[in-house]
């Protein structure tokens, strides 16, 4: 490296962060806004179920009968109503003021006597999402009963439920055993704020100095665009790894999110999304050069697929081939399956060379695409 290229890269770094720290709207974007969107994500977002609204019809007011619903009334997942019948339950599911109905009928002991007893569970499927979810935590509620009348009383008395039968089912969950959404989404925020500042910020600032001749400027001075872009690229991948270490510190202390992998490897795939997402952003607003028209396809191109096609919301698997090709297509997909893996598998050392080398030939390619498209002259 030639001292004219060094002192060229200092002195434009050094541009670029005090214009940097001279605009407000830049740090909103970049360190406000990530914090923005921790808390949001971490409180405000939620796969799980809490306090979900479910009228019991209880035909059967034994002891027994009571005991079997005991499990959901003490459950934090839901808030259960004792209503007289059917009827009442079905009018509550229907004017969306109960999520579930569960209905223990009135020949419930008799029949838990001979070893067929049964319980009937009718959820509202509007949201079917959530209703799977509470159709799982209704039934293991009343499988958990079951399996304790069986310690009890042995086999002879059973009850029989959806999926359960007189089969002893021993559940484990592998990598979440909290089975809490914050352990899932959470990681997904490193990809989302590496995004927003790489690929959104980057671009909207790049265009911005295209459209006040800024550039133009710097065209007629000896600098040339590869210490342009490399001062450019500096103090946003600064911003970018301030908004990865406010995700750390908020994943472990803040939400409890363990990191089960090798924290350098988690800093080193950052470290190549970053510049992928920097890439990205450079080349959008070199083709662009407009600030309104660089943040929407930065918008549309990166953060927007970052978020619903990378495996974040829902898995790829579950979508249609069409959807799943261009998912796979997406940086952010490779990144997002290494960044969970990372956090709660640990050191999958196959994914990871696949994936960071992916996001290296994306860097690459990006970064590339941006120099070329950067050149001293005027349109």
């Amino acid at each position: 490296m030639s001292n004219g290229f060094a002192r060229r890269l200092v002195a434009l770094t050094k541009k670029e962060f005090r214009q940097l720290l001279r605009d407000s709207s830049n740090l909103a974007i970049g360190i406000a806004l990530p914090i923005v969107l921790i808390l949001i994500f971490g409180f405000g977002l939620s796969l799980d179920v809490k306090d979900a609204p479910v009228a019991i019809v209880l035909e059967d007011a034994s002891p027994t009968a009571q005991d079997a619903v005991a499990g959901l009334q003490l459950s934090g997942a839901f808030r259960p109503v004792i209503v007289a019948s059917m009827r009442d339950g079905v009018d509550l599911l229907e004017r969306r003021e109960a999520d579930a109905v569960v209905r223990i009928p009135a020949d419930f002991s008799a029949r838990l006597a001979e070893g067929g007893a049964r319980v009937q569970l009718i959820v509202h499927g509007a949201e079917a999402s959530r209703a799977t979810i509470i159709m799982n935590y209704a039934t293991a509620a009343l499988a958990q009963w079951s399996l304790r009348q069986q310690d009890r009383g042995g086999n002879a008395q059973t009850a029989t439920l959806p999926g359960n039968g007189t089969v002893t089912v021993e559940q484990r969950m592998w990598f979440n055993p909290t089975n809490t959404s914050t352990w899932y989404l959470v990681p997904g925020l490193v990809v989302m704020i590496m995004t927003l500042v790489g690929a959104f910020l980057t671009a909207l600032v790049m265009a911005r100095e295209w459209e006040r001749g800024t550039l133009e400027a710097l065209f007629v001075t000896p600098v040339r665009p590869v210490e342009i872009l490399l001062a450019k690229i500096i103090p946003y991948f600064g911003v970018g790894m301030i908004g990865l270490g406010l995700c750390l510190i908020a994943a472990r202390f803040l939400f409890e999110v363990p990191i089960q992998g090798s924290l350098a490897i988690v800093l080193l795939s950052s470290m190549l999304y970053l510049f992928v997402a920097v890439g990205m952003g450079l080349l959008i607003s070199s083709v662009t050069k407009n600030q309104f028209i660089a943040s929407q396809v930065a918008l549309l191109a990166s953060f927007m697929p970052s978020m619903m096609l990378s495996g974040f919301l829902f898995d790829l698997r579950n979508v249609p081939a069409v959807v799943r090709y261009v998912g796979n297509a997406l940086p952010a997909t490779y990144f997002m399956d290494l960044i969970k893996t990372l956090f709660l598998a640990g050191n999958v050392w196959p994914l990871i060379a696949r994936d960071c080398a992916v996001l290296a030939a994306y860097a690459v390619l990006l970064l590339g695409a941006a120099r070329f498209v950067t050149r001293k002259r005027l349109d």
